[in-house]
């Protein structure tokens, strides 16, 4: 156990998770002398950018691009301190096609910013001086970042860490604080360019989980512009995976320990303090508590307060449940012959089929390719990952109970066995049927999604090789994140940035990681808030 290997006082750390944020937090914790036990219910570590393989295809479960890789970006950084080397990746230039209903040339997202700005230019013309803002937003809020603000602050050296990273140029940003990007648009006279909004929809919808209208301007300033050099997004070569082994590796090497396997089913407290956490073994279903002097939650929110229970602060409880519904994700995997995929093919593309329906629901689809040689293929084959946002919800429709279809409790014990009985027949009918249903609505998505990209890939019976598909329900199973919602919360003023949730959370010595704290940069935000909870744990040890 844990707690037999290191009893120095703050220095038992349990992380619950084993995603990119958790596997960053814990490898670095490692590195700096803390004793580290990672704990996560799935087969493999890594989360929402693990991977997994079938006949020879490896496919990314859910992230397909890393941000970060660059010199000074947050994988350099933490790869730098824990004597890792990079992954081998190709830069994604450009970094998304995006196909217009009705439209067969693309807009291109390219990574040099002068052919960028051509593009965009001759795309949407007259709204270069939005553009213009938001490299000017981005550069000041990116020096910003750079300096390791926390925000939001809560406490005096989570303020003073921010003070410190504040220039002139920060001051910026401030009149843009509560705008949105539909602000700016209405500001610039181009609220009423629909191609140009439909872009903005898509692509941010990627990163920051809603549209225009919604999204902070300050958060979409950088979604919309680290594509450009001399940051970037990459294409890793074999898979996402090669970011989790490698932290892997470096938690070992420094005497960490992750379990798989092991979910979490209490955070313990006492005196608003964490003590512990109550672990299961998922194979031999042994039980215990664990003591700790620190727990780092790489978990949603949502889990977060489930793991508290009863003893989730009340505001805090409040706070999540008044977030507006999170999303989910229906995802399409396909192995094909190399003779499906067209000739230049970029490695992420965006198609969007209907300007009259909502961007969910194989109405858009945000597809990832690889490339011949980059390991996740067999040679002369191809994999291709559609997914489109989707509502959670229906993807358990039909599976409550309602009250009329309990029991009489005003029956004899005959007509009560009887009554039983028959519910149980009643309701196991009712289970099949809605697994069916279930089954019949996976398979009515999937079919759509291949129509789809069939107007774009050569798909038949010869070139399809594989097909597989995860919904919200998959993603709760392999993942354990609530109703397999992900990406994170929504980038809307009242809950980016400033006013987002905090890693430090307000029971003591517990931190939150993950895509509820540094939402829709994918594994870069991720490490971000791992980093900044290593920082924290840190600076109270000092304390």
């Amino acid at each position: 156990m844990m707690s037999q290997t290191d009893d120095r006082v703050g220095s038992r750390v349990v992380v619950i998770g084993a995603g990119i944020g958790g596997l960053t937090a814990s490898a670095l914790l490692a590195h700096r002398g803390y004793s580290v036990l990672v704990l996560d219910q799935a087969l493999v570590p890594g989360g929402c950018a693990s991977t997994f393989k079938r006949q020879g295809f490896t496919f990314d479960v859910g992230a397909t691009q890393v941000a970060g890789l660059e010199p000074g970006g947050i994988h350099h950084r933490i790869f730098a301190e824990l004597g890792l080397d990079l992954p081998a990746a190709t830069h994604c230039d450009p970094a998304c096609a995006v196909y217009l209903p009705g439209e067969t040339e693309p807009i291109n997202v390219w990574r040099d910013p002068q052919r960028w700005q051509a593009e965009r230019q001759r795309q949407f013309p007259g709204s270069e001086p939005f553009w213009q803002l938001l490299a000017t937003l981005f550069q000041a809020s990116w020096a910003f970042q750079s300096r390791d603000p926390v925000l939001p602050p809560r406490n005096l050296w989570d303020l003073w860490q921010l003070t410190k990273a504040v220039r002139p140029e920060t001051l910026l940003t401030l009149p843009h604080t509560f705008s949105t990007v539909g602000d700016a648009l209405r500001g610039y006279g181009l609220a009423g360019d629909r191609r140009l909004r439909t872009f903005l929809d898509l692509q941010l919808k990627l990163y920051s989980q809603v549209d225009a209208e919604e999204t902070a301007l300050l958060y979409a300033a950088t979604a919309l512009s680290v594509s450009q050099a001399p940051q970037g997004l990459f294409h890793l070569h074999g898979s996402m995976q090669a970011l989790s082994d490698r932290l892997h590796t470096a938690l070992e090497r420094h005497g960490g320990k992750l379990l798989m396997r092991h979910a979490v089913e209490t955070i313990q407290t006492a005196n608003d303090r964490v003590t512990g956490v109550t672990i299961r073994n998922q194979k031999t279903s042994e039980v215990w508590t664990e003591p700790t002097d620190h727990v780092v939650a790489n978990v949603t929110v949502q889990n977060l307060m489930q793991l508290l229970g009863e003893k989730a602060p009340k505001g805090y409880q409040q706070r999540v449940d008044r977030l507006p519904p999170a999303s989910g994700a229906f995802v399409v995997y396909l192995g094909v012959d190399e003779s499906a995929i067209p000739e230049h093919c970029p490695p992420h593309l965006q198609f969007l089929y209907d300007y009259d329906r909502p961007i969910a629901e194989n109405n858009s689809l945000f597809v990832s390719v690889s490339r011949p040689g980059d390991g996740r293929a067999p040679a002369g084959k191809a994999t291709i990952i559609a997914s489109s946002f989707t509502n959670v919800d229906r993807w358990w429709e039909g599976e409550t109970l309602g009250a009329g279809e309990r029991g009489s409790g005003g029956a004899t014990q005959n007509s009560k066995l009887s009554s039983n009985a028959a519910h149980l027949r009643s309701r196991s009918q009712r289970a099949s049927a809605t697994q069916n249903s279930y089954h019949l609505l996976r398979q009515s998505y999937t079919d759509e999604a291949i129509a789809r990209l069939a107007q774009f890939f050569k798909l038949t019976e010869e070139t399809i090789l594989h097909v597989e598909a995860a919904t919200p329900r998959t993603f709760e199973q392999f993942t354990g994140r609530d109703r397999g919602a992900v990406g994170g919360i929504g980038q809307r003023v009242p809950t980016f940035g400033p006013f987002g949730f905090a890693n430090r959370t307000p029971v003591r010595h517990l931190w939150l990681v993950g895509d509820s704290t540094h939402p829709g940069e994918g594994t870069a935000g991720v490490s971000y808030s791992a980093l900044t909870t290593v920082r924290q744990i840190e600076a109270e040890r000092r304390d």
